[in-house]
């Protein structure tokens, strides 16, 4: 799928686009990967970080803010793909700053559509997040609005035959601000005391190769609109502290502005749109212009009406010992 390809990862410094661009190099022979994020720092570390991990021949680092229609229109010149990672991501920040956080995260992504279209790329796979689901935050509302521009895009790309779809998840285990990284220092430290904002808290535990895997079945699959979903286990937040320190005394600190009890991907109404498949769910995009038979994939079934995916109601969860297992992974 990616050989002999030119794929671009916008905001490819994080943690999402280092696992990228190595997982891309161990399984394809790409002409061009092209890590286009605004910090020339963060360039040079992931540049040194790669140095004798990947073909450094074929990676090309490019300054740019998706802010900057006129950057992307010149960075997506000969593009294939698109893996659009970029976005102001930290909660407290964006309801601190909204009218940044809009810039970023709705006119950004509104930036890479109209790139895209104009430059011809092929596929354009947008990162999403259970925030942007019944969103309660600023985050999440700005990161609904960029799903609904990449859903709404497929019917603005007349003849040309760019191919716009999503993939959601939330927090990644281990992941850059996460809590995992957060709980680590406090134990290196010597610290005895856990905080958790509320001790009913679940989450879904999805690994960055996950994440990047549901990516690629998307730029492998998708026809237009869609959003994927992977089928992983749920975990309760003090489970995750037992698993990293048996006897660490847990004290819950209240929940934060903005943050929810429990992750959502999948609403009760879009039930009606979504089909599940053996390792994934995706949801329909439920616009007129849509022909459900030609956009259906095989393999899938419709879920019953009223249906929520929800980290809090999930069928499959993770107890201690296996996130004791899980963490050595990571």
């Amino acid at each position: 799928m990616l050989n002999d390809k030119t794929i671009l990862i916008t905001g490819g410094t994080g943690s999402f686009g280092k696992k990228c661009l190595k997982m891309i190099f161990e399984r394809y022979h790409p002409k061009k990967v092209i890590i286009y994020s605004r910090d020339e720092y963060k360039q040079s570390l992931m540049r040194s970080e790669f140095e004798d991990k990947v073909d450094m021949r074929k990676v090309r680092f490019f300054i740019g803010d998706v802010r900057d229609k006129d950057r992307l229109y010149r960075a997506f010149d000969g593009v294939d793909y698109v893996i659009h990672a970029a976005a102001m991501k930290q909660v407290p920040t964006c309801e601190y700053n909204p009218f940044e956080a809009i810039k970023t995260n709705i006119h950004g992504a509104q930036n890479v559509i109209d790139a895209a279209l104009d430059r011809g790329v092929r596929k354009v796979v947008a990162l999403s997040t259970d925030k942007a689901v019944n969103p309660i935050n600023l985050y999440g509302g700005t990161k609904l609005v960029s799903d609904k521009l990449f859903q709404a895009a497929n019917a603005y790309r007349g003849s040309k035959h760019t191919c716009f779809s999503i993939v959601r998840y939330g927090n990644v285990a281990g992941s850059r601000g996460s809590v995992i990284p957060i709980w680590r220092n406090i134990i290196e430290h010597g610290g005895m005391t856990l905080g958790v904002t509320d001790k009913r808290m679940t989450r879904f535990w999805i690994t960055l190769e996950q994440g990047v895997e549901l990516v690629f079945k998307a730029l492998e699959e998708a026809k237009g609109g869609e959003t994927y979903i992977s089928k992983i286990p749920s975990f309760y937040i003090t489970d995750l502290a037992k698993a990293m320190m048996p006897d660490a005394r847990i004290e819950e600190i209240g929940i934060r502005e903005g943050e929810k009890l429990h992750e959502v991907m999948v609403t009760k109404d879009d039930s009606r749109m979504t089909y599940e498949y053996d390792k994934h769910y995706i949801i329909y995009p439920n616009f007129e212009w849509v022909n459900l038979d030609k956009a259906l994939l095989p393999g899938g079934k419709l879920v019953k009406d009223g249906f929520e995916y929800s980290s809090g109601t999930n069928k499959q969860w993770l107890s201690v010992e296996q996130l004791r297992k899980e963490l050595k992974r990571l």
